[in-house]
């Protein structure tokens, strides 16, 4: 088995060198040793290989990495093992030798079948939509293949045929100095076939706009941003190739009450001191209607409470998170003269509790922080 050359040494480059450099180096010795420059000459031949083989690695930033630091054992492992043959190379290559000599050198017909292009739907849910989930249509408008002729573009009762100009290659050859130069076909462009008589319906483009109702089943759980993929519902492909896929976006709208926190849901709950105070029995509501609330006694400003199980189902379990409840302490106001004497008297009996809390807290020795 040969030992393989380093691929810095193929094109004459140091370790340290650019892309642009690189690019230009093995332009130049793509050119010197390009079969078509040295018909029948072995030696021409693997060396123009060899340059394609160096080319290919060193210009991925990926396999050069690889390469510097493990060298050809190391390419191994990424499934990299060269080129088979010309064919290989310019298939590879088809845009390089097209930006380095002005045209293509792959022979293959362009009518190879095309996926249809993506489309995207922005789709507005409400809250309990969201949460719950549902099933809806929408209305959503691309090209399918026409009814009349199924795609071929042509009148029914006739058929595309092979363009005379290129014998159905798609590509003309021309001489230009050593090369032989394959181009794309003027008259068919490239696909081999011209249509004498097409299709009334869609104008010979095989291809018809339609307005389609598409349903669309939303999992319980989805949150802003999620998206949704619809296989085969974009634009028709080219070619017979298959249809692109419809994608929507989901936002959501906001609840007067909940805010959502991943698979939990979050709300305030307002009750009045007397209810902090000596507890109370109270019903609150969740994304499944009403649920009885222990509020316990002596309950403080923003203390947080949980119902268990009460939030959002998770899109990977189906788990439901918790709905938690911080509690709200709402001051009264516009107090009644007797409501206002009860007040102040118990005002005057948690008064004594206030001076002995302070006065264990200002005992001797403590420093005095109001100086």
């Amino acid at each position: 088995m040969a030992v393989k050359r380093d691929y810095y040494n193929i094109l004459g480059l140091s370790r340290d060198a650019t892309d642009d450099e690189i690019k230009s180096r093995y332009r130049k010795l793509a050119l010197k040793y390009h079969p078509d420059r040295n018909p029948g000459e072995k030696t021409a031949e693997e060396k123009f290989k060899e340059a394609a083989e160096a080319y290919e690695v060193l210009r991925d930033p990926q396999k050069r990495s690889i390469y510097d630091q493990y060298g050809h054992q190391g390419l191994e492992g990424t499934g990299f093992s060269g080129f088979s043959g010309f064919d290989d190379i310019f298939s590879s290559f088809g845009d390089i030798f097209e930006d380095f000599f002005g045209f293509s050198t792959d022979g293959r017909s362009q009518s190879r079948t095309q996926q249809g292009s993506d489309l995207r739907y922005d789709m507005t849910l409400s809250f309990m939509e969201a949460a719950f989930g549902t099933e809806t249509e929408i209305d959503v408008e691309k090209t399918e293949e026409c009814p009349t002729c199924l795609g071929s573009a042509c009148e029914p009762g006739t058929a595309p045929e092979p363009c005379r100009y290129c014998n159905g290659t798609g590509q003309v050859s021309r001489s230009q100095g050593f090369f032989m130069v394959r181009t794309t076909c003027p008259t068919c462009r490239g696909v081999g076939q011209t249509i004498a008589n097409p299709c009334l319906n869609c104008r010979g483009s095989g291809k018809v706009m339609v307005r389609k109702k598409v349903s669309v089943k939303i999992p319980a759980g989805v949150d802003i941003g999620s998206r949704l993929r619809l296989t085969g519902e974009g634009e028709a492909g080219g070619n017979g190739g298959p249809p692109g896929d419809l994608y929507v976006f989901v936002q959501i709208e906001p609840h007067e009450f909940f805010k959502r926190d991943n698979t939990n849901v979050i709300c305030q709950i307002p009750i009045s001191f007397i209810q902090a105070a000596l507890g109370d029995t109270i019903k609150v509501p969740t994304l499944n209607g009403k649920k009885t609330f222990e509020i316990p006694k002596g309950t403080q400003p923003g203390d947080l409470f949980r119902f268990r199980g009460e939030g959002i189902p998770s899109l990977r379990n189906g788990r439901r998170g918790d709905q938690v409840m911080q509690v709200l302490i709402k001051t009264p106001t516009n107090l009644s003269k007797k409501q206002q004497a009860l007040l102040k008297e118990f005002a005057k009996l948690e008064s004594g509790k206030l001076s002995n809390k302070l006065k264990n807290i200002l005992k001797p020795g403590t420093p005095d922080n109001a100086k």
